[in-house]
């Protein structure tokens, strides 16, 4: 029994006991000046994606991380507008837009065509690459201005796509449970916008 309590007490010494000093990664350690990189979370990759991968691959995951981004900025404006504004044209013969519910409860008004229509409208424009890298319509700015321009982009886009993830969330659970929050409308904090 002695020696089951004694060998508790040194296990349990043991895990606030300074842990050795390992080698950090290189493939991390070189992504650490990296645009994107900010306080307070540093070069933040709790996945390990970077382990291991060249300079190339990690320009592919901040490709796809900006497309992301636009993507999302564009899923939260466009989930947001009908809220206030409903378009007077048909999204299929005889299916108007002002009949279309929005958010998750349009998944189930959309006919077969729409979401094909959708499908390859989106392959169309990742296969092209039109939320890509634009040489047209860049501002011609200093090095510093379009650096802080390139790092606001990444966070606007990070921004949104947590904003896409809780609009989807807070719809779906008005779906569960409508008027779970006591509210009638998704914006709450504008309530002109309804009037």
């Amino acid at each position: 029994m002695k020696i089951a309590v004694a060998a508790s007490l040194i296990a349990s010494a043991a895990a606030f006991a300074p842990a050795a000093k390992q080698a950090s990664s290189t493939a991390i350690k070189s992504f650490e000046n990296e645009l994107g990189v900010i306080q307070p979370t540093g070069f933040w990759d709790p996945a390990g994606l970077t382990k291991n991968i060249d300079q190339e691959t990690f320009d592919q995951y901040r490709t796809a991380e900006l497309k992301h981004g636009r993507v999302a900025q564009l899923a939260v404006i466009g989930y947001i507008v009908p809220e206030v504004y409903r378009f007077g044209f048909d999204i299929a013969p005889g299916l108007p837009c002002a009949d279309v519910p929005n958010g998750v409860a349009a998944i189930d008004a959309i006919p077969a065509l729409g979401w094909a229509q959708i499908f390859f409208a989106i392959g169309a424009v990742d296969y092209y690459g039109f939320l890509g890298d634009f040489d047209s319509g860049k501002p011609n700015l200093d090095a510093t201005t379009l650096e802080t321009r390139k790092l606001q982009e990444l966070q606007h886009g990070r921004l949104a796509m947590l904003a896409t993830l809780e609009l989807f969330r807070h719809d779906s659970q008005n779906l569960v449970k409508p008027a779970f929050d006591g509210l009638d409308h998704l914006i709450t904090g504008l309530p002109f916008l309804y009037n």
